[in-house]
């Protein structure tokens, strides 16, 4: 009798923990919240296995932080996981006594995903000097398994949303790429006054950087190149707004400054002072070899002719920073023939090598002076030769956009 008993009471206890089981299976494959599952563990642990009390540390990210607690003091959900913990490999029988806790925790169970523990749940119970065997003692097993699936359930719905975070972060930025890639000129001026060639080399994170160089007039050629602060789509969407308006600009017949002041107004309107630009613009004529321009925050580019170099500085703060630029300066330069003008973004001056030394753009007034090049393609090539040089086995950090012109 008392076997068919016992028999019976192990047959419950099994039914209870299959039927157990399968609710918080379904409560996972319904997508039930984090903070929901950890709910329906605790009531589990407290209302059907008369576990005294729990405390749950669950690891996200590298950090340790605490997921579920009941019947614990202040003391011991003060708990260093990282230094009190971090020997604990398997099922192990403890005995914390900090100086503000008043009860010790009986059970540590490590929960592991992927060979890495995600969490260890600590287990106690409520009256230790009762003379019966302990409820966690005699659940060990399925307490296990109910902390196994909670735990990784949590942690797979963590790794889920980073995944389709990373994979709308993907989807962004190629769609940025490719918005950038249509703001690029497919093609620039090249004839017997004026020869072109630009090179571009993107970064991993899709940036901001445009360039044009564009014939307004028979005597006339506007130059541009600008660069929007930050990543991404956003930085794409505000570069492509004012790269329209830019163009516009280069086709009228308009004062740099009047252009420049015009430019900051719409930066400022779409960014609110979150983003800014940095701008070249300038503007050769050919019959007067006048070179105006305004340097709005951006690397001075360089012009090399007989009479020398110069670097090309002279301008403003970058657009969007204030909402009314606290001033403008425009250079001037009048050139002899045969000039040679070369414009970058920041991606090329402020490439690092393994030292941490940025790159020497005075190679390119050496390379430019040396002569060594054939076209304005050659002269290109050879400083991307020296920027890969220059950074060894380190990966580029930014964008590169580098135009070199030869103003004949």
């Amino acid at each position: 009798m008392l076997a068919l008993q016992g028999n019976e009471s192990r047959l419950k206890v099994s039914e209870f923990k299959l039927s157990t089981l399968l609710e918080i299976t379904n409560a996972i494959n319904n997508n039930l919240p984090e903070d929901q599952l950890f709910v329906l563990f605790q009531y589990i642990l407290e209302h059907q296995l008369n576990i005294g009390k729990a405390l749950v540390f669950l690891c996200q990210n590298g950090v340790w932080n605490h997921a579920l607690s009941y019947g614990v003091s202040k003391g011991e959900l003060s708990i260093d996981v990282e230094h009190d913990l971090r020997d604990i490999t398997d099922i192990t029988v403890m005995e914390m006594m900090g100086k503000h806790q008043s009860k010790s925790f009986d059970i540590v169970i490590p929960v592991f995903h992927q060979k890495e523990i995600i969490a260890h749940v600590l287990l106690g119970d409520l009256d230790e000097h009762e003379l019966k065997a302990s409820p966690i003692i005699r659940h060990l097993p399925f307490i296990q398994t109910l902390a196994n699936l909670t735990a990784v359930a949590v942690e797979n719905k963590r790794l889920m949303r980073e995944s389709m975070k990373q994979e709308m972060l993907n989807h962004e930025l190629h769609l940025a790429s490719e918005m950038q890639g249509m703001l690029l000129p497919k093609t620039l001026p090249n004839d017997e006054r004026l020869q072109v060639a630009a090179t571009y080399r993107p970064h991993q994170e899709v940036g901001g950087d445009f360039y044009d160089v564009t014939r307004v007039s028979d005597d006339e050629v506007f130059f541009c190149m600008a660069d929007v602060s930050g990543k991404g789509m956003s930085a794409a969407i505000l570069m492509a707004s004012f790269q329209a308006s830019l163009r516009a600009h280069a086709q009228a017949d308009r004062n740099l400054k009047d252009i420049v002041t015009d430019l900051n107004q719409r930066v400022w309107q779409n960014a609110q002072g979150e983003r800014f630009i940095t701008l070249f613009i300038a503007r050769f004529n050919h019959s007067t070899r006048n070179f105006e321009y305004i340097n709005s925050a951006h690397p001075p580019p360089f012009l090399l002719d007989k009479n020398g170099s110069y670097k090309l500085a002279d301008g403003c703060v970058g657009l969007g920073m204030f909402e009314e630029l606290p001033f403008i300066n425009k250079g001037s330069v009048k050139l002899s023939s045969d000039a040679l003008f070369v414009c970058y973004t920041d991606g090329l001056n402020e490439l690092e090598n393994e030292a941490n030394e940025p790159f020497d753009e005075d190679q390119i007034i050496k390379m430019g002076m040396d002569g060594e090049f054939e076209s304005m393609y050659d002269l290109n090539k050879l400083i991307m030769q020296a920027l890969d040089n220059h950074r060894g086995p380190l990966d580029f950090q930014d964008d590169i956009a580098l135009v070199s012109c030869r103003l004949l």
